[in-house]
């Protein structure tokens, strides 16, 4: 009887719900090497398994992660004191020396985070609980950087011969690109690319699990409608990139739910703007048509945005002229959010005047699994420049093959986005806007290799700019002189939905983040 007793409070109590949260979303995550690549899907999934000395809390509030606590002591020092007790997953305890490698390792070549961990400067061991950072200079946003940069076990990868990242652009392939050794609280149990990753919770986590999954089945399935069938059908529970299409519909269903949030996230064009002759594309006079601004121009104004919204996005976009991930990061002004106005007739003439009134022919590099409706906002863009006589013929490819393109820099026109739980304007000043540094990282994701004196300038300034009113000003400046010269054609921040079976309790941040420890799954 007693028995029986302790089964039914525990049943009362959701205990014996257990909890398995079958996951999908529309492609898979790029590698299981957390510093290798950097896109939300993988940082996401990776980010259950491996962890950075802060973390973010439901309200993107930094607090402490594997440190407890830290100090500023001077512009150039940060000191930080370590989580004692934290384990790895094969039982290892934490150490100051794993940090250390850790942070040097997010500095190498073949890492996709090396601009953020080269701008956290060098760390070095005080005593066996506490780090320094020296920086050679002051980094305003250094606990925002220091955010995006995960912990790793510096014995298991020397013993697995993965002392630096996967090369991932030239196909590489590593023991940490399919297995795991984190601090986090879930644990990497099998990993098959392109089929199913699966997870069991950590039962050694040093943190508070807030829900009730005890393991995770994430899978990738590239078809929209084959997704939400299997919402539908309970075979998964959520998935985090429904269709727009489809939402209205999934609203009606009474046994799912939608839960949405606009994300901090830009999606943009971008044009090669530094060869003399486009890579792919037929120009009158071989030409560089994208190195006029008039051409930027044009193209920008030819956009109908709001058709877009709503007939692309369904109303899960919000049109945008600002050039960062979040509003906040141009301080929330106006001015530096409004968009140029549809016109088609300037439009015409900007390409007259450029030489271009019959236009020219390119290829739009485009993903046609990593952002919303992302395959089908290039076929809109390619109708309406064709209203131009651009004839645009759009290559869209599933990220794992678009994104090891881009960073060789091997295209003329793409559509991207940036974002994540940075809301300042260095998050995407840095990494995409200032002109290519292969040696510290600067411009890495400056796929148009755009190249602008005045605003390099300006943000090199605002990195390095202790004063929050200097800085301010500077930020202003360097997003004035980028957005009239139209280096990228910014389009809209989405509204990211998530469907769910009713009853699953998740948070939805700004940066489209879900945690799986946060999560509770009701009863089947």
């Amino acid at each position: 009887m007693k028995w029986l007793v302790g089964v039914a409070a525990a049943l009362a109590a959701g205990v014996l719900h257990a909890q398995t949260l079958r996951w999908a979303s529309q492609g898979d995550f790029q590698t299981a090497d957390p510093h290798s690549q950097n896109d939300i899907v993988t940082n996401m999934v990776n980010g259950q398994v491996y962890e950075k000395l802060v973390r973010r809390d439901k309200g993107m509030a930094i607090g402490p992660g594997l440190a407890t606590s830290w100090s500023n002591p001077d512009p150039l020092t940060w000191r930080f004191t370590l989580r004692q007790g934290v384990k790895f997953h094969d039982g290892a305890p934490l150490t100051v020396e794993d940090v250390i490698f850790s942070i040097q390792r997010g500095k190498e070549p073949s890492s996709n985070l090396r601009q953020y961990a080269n701008a956290v400067g060098t760390p070095r061991k005080v005593d066996a609980k506490t780090l320094e950072f020296k920086l050679d200079r002051p980094n305003p946003v250094f606990l925002q950087h220091l955010d995006l940069l995960w912990i790793m076990n510096k014995a298991w990868s020397e013993k697995h011969r993965v002392t630096k990242p996967q090369d991932f652009k030239n196909k590489e392939e590593s023991h940490a690109s399919l297995n795991a050794n984190g601090t986090g609280p879930y644990m990497l149990v099998s990993r098959q690319p392109g089929i199913k990753s699966v997870y069991k919770r950590n039962p050694a986590w040093w943190g508070q699990f807030e829900g009730n999954v005890q393991e995770i089945v994430f899978t990738p399935i590239g078809n929209d409608a084959t997704r939400l069938a299997a919402l539908m059908s309970g075979e998964v529970d959520l998935v985090v990139d429904p269709a727009p299409r489809d939402i209205p519909r999934l609203r009606q269903v009474k046994h799912l739910q939608v839960i949405e949030g606009l994300e901090n996230r830009l999606i943009f064009i971008g044009m090669d703007q530094s060869r003399d002759k486009l890579l792919y594309g037929k120009v009158p006079g071989d030409k560089n048509p994208f190195k006029d601004l008039r051409v930027r121009q044009a193209l920008y104004q030819a956009i109908d945005i709001e058709g877009i919204k709503a007939k692309i996005m369904t109303g899960l976009s919000q049109p945008t002229g600002g050039v960062t991930p979040s509003p906040l990061g141009a301080f929330s002004d106006p001015s530096l959010e409004t968009r140029l106005p549809y016109d088609l007739a300037s439009a015409r003439r900007l390409m007259a005047e450029a030489g271009y009134p019959e236009g020219f022919e390119v290829t739009l590099d485009c993903p046609n699994n990593r952002y919303v409706n992302d395959e089908e906002i290039c076929i809109a863009l390619a109708q309406m420049w064709a209203q131009l006589k651009v004839k645009v013929r759009v290559m869209a490819q599933p990220r794992a093959l678009l994104f090891p393109k881009l960073e060789k820099f091997d295209t003329s026109l793409y559509l991207y986005g940036w974002g994540g739980a940075v809301t300042d304007a260095e998050t995407i000043l840095t990494p995409v806007y200032r002109t290519l540094n292969k040696v510290d990282g600067t411009g890495a994701y400056n796929f148009g290799m755009v190249a602008n004196d005045k605003f390099d300038a300006l943000a090199a300034q605002s990195t390095v700019e202790a004063d929050p009113k200097k800085r301010e000003a500077l930020i202003r400046a360097a997003l004035t002189e980028y957005r009239q010269q139209v280096h990228t054609i910014p389009l809209h921040r989405q509204v990211i939905p998530w469907a769910t079976r009713a009853g699953v309790k998740a948070v939805h941040r700004p940066d489209n983040w879900l945690e799986v420890a946060w999560i509770t799954l009701p009863p089947k």
